[in-house]
């Protein structure tokens, strides 16, 4: 149910008159643990600033608490409740007057924490600051409601995470399954599944530097285009002169862009309405002929992880990847089913992104329904009872 509101100016900002302003060492006290390996091995789990880390046999602290980071992430609270020990980097709650562990774990969701770092390196807390800090606190039974509410909007999005993680996983299976070649497949390796000069990679550095870039004209695609699947991403744009001379790498509807430098390995297919425009440096395109192989079937089996070890050399080592030299990745195998069988394998995969696409956006607006929430009941701008 809904209350009616009559808001009174604070020094935190407008509230209920029936609200208070507390600082936090009026209504909870701030520990933190310490080395937890002397301990044996045993079930009760021991928490830092990046989660779960082990389980030992003893506990800190028994009971509903809110964990905040003391030491490096210092912004992500996160609520523990019943036996458990933390490390000395992760601050815990407790000692809970006029509140409850739940509403402060929403609370600490809008504090600014970083405004809060006193230290110039690695991010840090001070006990002595966090106790000084201002919240907003309505009466008790008001509080529960607010943090059931938000609990509600929790279990709803952890519900579609989960969803989404099982949906992915059926879709893995069904990659595993459908794209193993049969026996009456052939194979092919990419050049001979390109119309002729249908691989073409960007130009090179010097033949797009940024003094030829103009306000309007021709788009310049980039690493981003096919990275985020998007045709509006960019704002480099080249005159007529200059997209004339560089036309070998126009690209057409229907062309896979493929991002070959830094983030490698990510494929978009250029949709019928674009922006014409030419590729950078660091993108391919790949020109299929339709005679051979089926574009929806081309998006899926390129994405496959089979297909991306072979186009993709990590034998230097290390974070940063490359794509394999042009004549080895025109040789790159593809397997191929007939055309009408590629087909009813792109429908099947691609119903399957469609649903999974679809879980995402809910997800989406549940999370911002969430943040809508939180900012309207924590603030007393919508009372419940």
């Amino acid at each position: 149910m809904v209350k009616e509101n009559t808001m009174k100016q604070t020094e935190i900002g407008l509230l209920p008159e029936d609200w208070e302003v507390v600082k936090l060492s009026e209504v909870l006290k701030f520990g933190s643990g310490r080395d937890y390996k002397h301990l044996k091995k045993g079930d009760i789990p021991v928490y830092g600033t990046g989660g779960l880390m082990t389980l030992v046999n003893d506990f800190l602290y028994d009971g509903n608490s809110v964990g905040i980071g003391r030491k490096g992430t210092i912004d992500k609270p996160v609520f523990l409740t019943g036996k458990f020990w933390t490390v000395d980097t992760l601050f815990f709650t407790h000692s809970f007057q006029k509140t409850t562990a739940k509403y402060i774990y929403y609370q600490f969701g809008r504090i600014p924490w970083k405004e809060y770092n006193e230290a110039s390196g690695v991010p840090s807390l001070n006990k002595n600051t966090l106790e000084q800090i201002q919240i907003p606190l309505p009466p008790l039974p008001e509080q529960e409601a607010i943090a059931e509410a938000l609990s509600d909007a929790d279990a709803w999005i952890e519900s579609l995470e989960q969803l989404i993680a099982k949906k992915r996983l059926i879709k893995q299976g069904a990659m595993q399954e459908l794209l193993t070649p049969k026996e009456d497949w052939e194979v092919k390796k990419l050049g001979e599944i390109t119309i002729d000069g249908g691989l073409i990679r960007g130009p090179f550095g010097g033949a797009l530097k940024k003094e030829f870039f103009v306000k309007n004209g021709y788009k310049v695609y980039e690493q981003k285009n096919a990275i985020y699947k998007s045709v509006h991403l960019g704002k480099y744009f080249v005159d007529t002169a200059k997209f004339k001379e560089l036309g070998r790498f126009e690209i057409k509807a229907n062309d896979f862009i493929l991002s070959c430098s830094g983030t490698i390995g990510k494929l978009f297919r250029i949709p019928q309405i674009f922006q014409k425009g030419i590729i950078n440096q660091a993108l391919l395109i790949i020109r299929l002929n339709p005679t051979i192989i089926d574009f929806g079937y081309f998006g899926h089996i390129f994405q496959y992880d089979k297909i991306q070890s072979k186009i993709i050399d990590d034998t230097q080592g290390g974070a940063m990847k490359n794509l394999v030299g042009m004549s080895e990745f025109r040789n790159t195998e593809i397997p191929l089913p007939s055309l009408t069988e590629q087909t009813r394998i792109a429908t099947i995969l691609s119903d399957m992104d469609a649903e999974l696409e679809a879980l995402e956006r809910q997800l989406t607006k549940a999370r911002q329904v969430k943040g809508g929430m939180m900012q309207e009941l924590l603030t007393g701008r919508v009372r419940l009872v």
